[in-house]
């Protein structure tokens, strides 16, 4: 199927002439008819019935009608980005974000990098950290950003953001709201919740043990929304890096003992060409001041 075969068939559709549909195309009418039968060939059926000067489309011509109108909007698009891409006009980025990470942490550089690249377009991946790395590796992202991804990989470059704690987390009806430090015992008989997609988990779970708290014994929470989700219905508490906890019903808990922190990496492949979007994107990030963001 040819794009033009498609583009003469809308016109003849829409005018249910085939000489006004020839004039509209700027190309002779017997090319235009030629075409139309080569569509009518591949699709194994008539899409017009000629009646003198008229025309009228069959079931099946009035069935493809919307389809062929998608596709043929769908390859302008195409062209259209295309052409926008070779000359600097739209540039894509991609990043690669950790499940651990806050989304609200992302909105302003955002926004700064579509003002100042009106025709962005970005592609924004959640992931652990095997799924981050490979999409480095295999050019899927341009950027990510994560805590320690663990990987040993010569060509990935990485620049510190920020450094956050880990403070454990409850609903404000949990009875342990109104507490200001609670000893390591009161949570024998909690309901704990572990992100278990968190890049920090495996050092989250030692810190826990060394204070006498099985994290193999919490309960193993996917995805991040839901996570929270249970925090926000009360039914368990959690152990969040301080950027999650961004939510007016939950509340933090200092513990005896408990102390744990983990950088925020900016992460890039060494070697790779970045656009100026990109380029800007990275310095944007390793310029902004994140400690007023924290909470």
């Amino acid at each position: 199927m040819e794009m033009h075969q498609v583009r003469y068939f809308l016109a003849v559709a829409r005018t249910l002439n085939f000489t006004r549909a020839a004039e509209q195309c700027n190309v002779s009418q017997p090319a235009l008819t030629r075409a139309v039968r080569q569509l009518e060939e591949e699709l194994s059926g008539k899409l017009l019935r000629r009646e003198g000067k008229h025309s009228h489309l069959t079931d099946l011509g009035l069935r493809m009608v919307p389809l062929m109108q998608q596709c043929y909007e769908s390859a302008l698009a195409a062209k259209t980005l295309a052409s926008s891409f070779k000359k600097g006009a739209a540039q894509a980025l991609s990043l690669a974000v950790s499940h651990s990470i806050a989304g609200w942490l992302l909105v302003g550089p955002l926004a700064e990098m579509q003002r100042a690249f009106p025709g962005l377009h970005l592609t924004l991946l959640r992931g652990d950290a095997a799924e981050i790395n490979e999409s480095l590796q295999k050019g899927r992202a341009d950027f990510a950003i994560a805590g320690p991804l663990g990987q040993d990989w010569a060509r990935l470059d990485s620049w510190p953001l920020f450094e956050e704690r880990f403070e454990l987390v409850v609903h404000e009806q949990h009875p342990l709201a109104g507490e200001k430090q609670i000893d390591t015992r009161r949570l024998k008989e909690q309901s704990i919740l572990v992100s278990a997609r968190c890049e920090s988990a495996g050092a989250l779970a030692q810190t826990l043990e060394a204070l006498g708290i099985v994290a193999e014994e919490a309960h193993q929470i996917g995805a991040m929304h839901d996570l929270l989700a249970l925090l926000d219905s009360n039914l368990g508490i959690a152990f969040l890096p301080q950027s999650a906890i961004h939510h007016p019903a939950l509340r933090r808990v200092a513990i005896n003992g408990f102390a744990m922190t983990r950088p925020v990496l900016l992460y890039g492949v060494a070697g790779r060409h970045r656009s100026p979007a990109g380029d800007a994107f990275m310095k944007l990030l390793r310029a902004r001041d994140w400690s007023g963001e924290l909470g």
